[in-house]
């Protein structure tokens, strides 16, 4: 304990020292990213919210092949995996759980009614991301109801030049993959494709995956005003799942799942002097087939479909009182289950903040509120509020509060079987959420502290008296968890105009102090099973021309299980064209649950090989 502390110290005083470092008169400022999250779209310094970005590079050199890992070496970011490699991945933010965060990819949101466990089923490579944004925080107002903890939005890439790119990869548990994409702009039209194959044996007994993915996305610009956007993107993944549900007897080792996941989207954006307007309908398919013995689907199957059907639209305007923010949002959902039956569910919500910008712009104040229908539910209103004061360049304050929301997933409500049972009954459940800070953002550094709380009521978590009894979820006692996190980024390669060797270094430290309550239903799976204390570390330096090497540790303290450390590393070579890197994962062979069902991959070495051409 006394030693994460003071790491944690010892990073905040690191980072007083160099924000207060004088470079030569040539500033070198680190180019603004303008989040794509927000209804109102605004640059990452600009905000008064915590937000990390992720950046391509960054991607690029980690040890990972998959969101959930890049996930994990984010600050307040838990992610407990079942199945590696992106097989299966449930993700939290400070505390909340795997229901309560929402994903979208290009601000398209993937929220399945089913369940959250399905809301990282990603139709898309790590070829294919072009950053990832990290919304922490009550972002309810923004996105409606199930955005309870916060937000992680998936941008991925439209290039601009012609190329094709192959990479190639293979390890130890006969891993194998092979990605194709290609770019082909031409004139106003700019169109990517991308097609990929990842498979394994798995790493112990029914541990073997196969998953597929397939993407195009096109850009059209009609004028240096308007431009139509087409993403179309399909994932298949078939997988063993030892013990991903149930208990850790054998009896739960020949279970076996395939899911597939279909986007589909088209939208519209329209940019002028005084306003910004973006429509758009996507549709997103998710089919979860369960088998309970693999080689014997007669004994148990479950097959789920859903269908997700989504229209809006937003626009900013701006004037001299600041920027609006106005939109509307029309959802239909569908879920046909020979377990859980057939259910529709209506959402219709309203958007709008207004950010004012005052004392010459040093304070800006951003009140608004979504107000959202359901057809099972009622009627909800998600007021908001947020403000930030800059104290000088590169630094300033921020606080926000807000109300926050979510429905029960059909899972909650429907689902039973021998060790389950649903509860039709179930409310949904809030929080008052709040977050203050600092931030600081200038010549290669990026950094916040924040201290948060969020007051949650009518948790909904699936308990039970006794081990011979069935889980079932009810709306358990209040629970407020509250604690800190803290980030620091060095990008020294614009700090020293690139003559480090270390080009980039980042920590992060998060507290939470979850006031358990007493729970008359006994044992809890879900909700009573946060970080106490978790530490990250990245680092990214050449160890000689054109050799790179990035290595990523984490120390992970939950309340309800064994902390573990683990370091992955990687080592890369480009020239020109091509790229050939060799990385481990878990290279000291840690032992490790990340739930408490499924142990984790020891040490797991793999290699590859990217070639890029271009052309005209």
């Amino acid at each position: 304990m006394r030693e994460i502390l003071l790491l944690a110290l010892v990073m905040l005083l690191s980072l007083t020292t160099f924000a207060q470092m004088e470079n030569d008169s040539t500033q070198i400022q680190i180019d603004e990213v303008v989040i794509l999250a927000n209804r109102i779209q605004l640059p990452a310094s600009e905000n008064s919210r915590t937000i990390n970005i992720i950046t391509r590079q960054q991607i690029e050199n980690a040890p990972v092949q998959s969101v959930a890992q890049v996930l994990q070496h984010v600050a307040g970011i838990d992610v407990r995996q079942r199945g590696v490699h992106g097989v299966q991945a449930d993700v939290s933010i400070r505390g909340g759980t795997f229901d309560q965060v929402l994903i979208l990819i290009n601000g398209i949101k993937m929220a399945d009614p089913q369940t959250g466990h399905h809301t990282l089923n990603l139709p898309l490579n790590m070829e294919n991301i072009e950053r990832i944004e990290i919304l922490k925080g009550p972002a309810a107002r923004i996105f409606g109801a199930n955005a309870f903890a916060g937000a992680i939005n998936i941008v991925t890439k439209t290039p601009d030049e012609a190329f094709f790119t192959i990479n190639a990869e293979g390890g130890q548990n006969s891993l194998g993959g092979i990605n194709l994409s290609a770019s082909l702009p031409k004139g106003n039209l700019k169109q990517y494709f991308s097609v990929g194959r990842q498979f394994s044996d798995g790493y112990r007994h029914n541990t073997d995956y196969d998953i597929s993915n397939y993407l195009y996305q096109s850009e059209y610009q009609f004028d240096a005003s308007q431009k139509l956007e087409i993403l179309g993107s399909f994932t298949e993944r078939r997988f063993g799942a030892n013990r991903f549900y149930g208990n850790n007897s054998d009896a739960f080792a020949n279970q076996y799942e395939e899911v597939q996941t279909s986007l589909l989207n088209v939208g519209y954006r329209k940019v002028k002097n005084n306003y910004a307007i973006n429509t758009r309908l996507n549709w997103r398919r998710n089919q979860d087939e369960y088998v309970f013995i693999r080689n014997n689907p007669s004994i148990y199957r479950n097959l789920h479909i859903s269908n997700v059907i989504n229209l809006e639209s937003h626009a900013d305007f701006y004037s001299k009182a600041g920027t609006t923010g106005i939109g509307v949002e029309l959802s239909q959902m569908y879920l046909r289950s020979n377990n859980l039956g057939k259910h529709d569910r209506t959402v219709a919500t309203i958007f709008l903040e207004h950010r004012f910008n005052l004392l010459n712009g040093k304070l800006d104040i951003t009140p608004g509120i979504s107000t959202s229908f359901y057809s099972d539910f009622g009627t909800h209103f998600f007021p908001g509020v947020d403000a930030g004061y800059t104290l000088s360049k590169g630094i300033k304050v921020f606080g926000n509060a807000g109300y926050t929301w979510r429905i029960p997933t059909f899972t909650d409500l429907y689902y039973e079987d021998s060790g389950n049972l649903g509860n039709e009954n179930l409310e949904p459940e809030s929080a008052l959420s709040y977050e203050a800070g600092i931030k600081y953002d200038r010549d290669g550094i990026r950094a916040n502290l924040s201290w948060f709380m969020r007051d949650g009521t009518d948790l909904i978590d699936w308990t039970r008296l006794a081990d011979t009894l069935k889980w079932q979820p009810s709306n358990i006692a209040n629970l407020t968890m509250q604690g800190f996190d803290a980030s620091v980024n060095f990008s020294l390669a614009h700090l020293t105009k690139g003559a480090s060797f270390i080009k980039n270094l980042n920590f992060g430290y998060t507290f939470i102090d979850a006031e358990v309550p007493v729970l008359e239903t006994g044992l809890s799976r879900y909700v009573l099973e946060n970080l106490n204390h978790q530490f990250n570390v990245g680092l990214d330096f050449l160890l000689a021309d054109k050799l790179t090497f990035g290595f990523r540790y984490r120390y992970v303290d939950r309340v309800s299980m064994e902390d573990y450390n683990v370091l992955d590393g990687k080592i890369t070579w480009r020239h020109k064209n091509y790229a050939i890197y060799l990385a481990g994962n878990n290279i000291t062979d840690t032992e490790f649950f990340e739930t408490n069902l499924v142990e984790m991959p020891g040490r797991w070495i793999y290699g590859g090989v990217r070639v890029k051409l271009n052309y005209k």
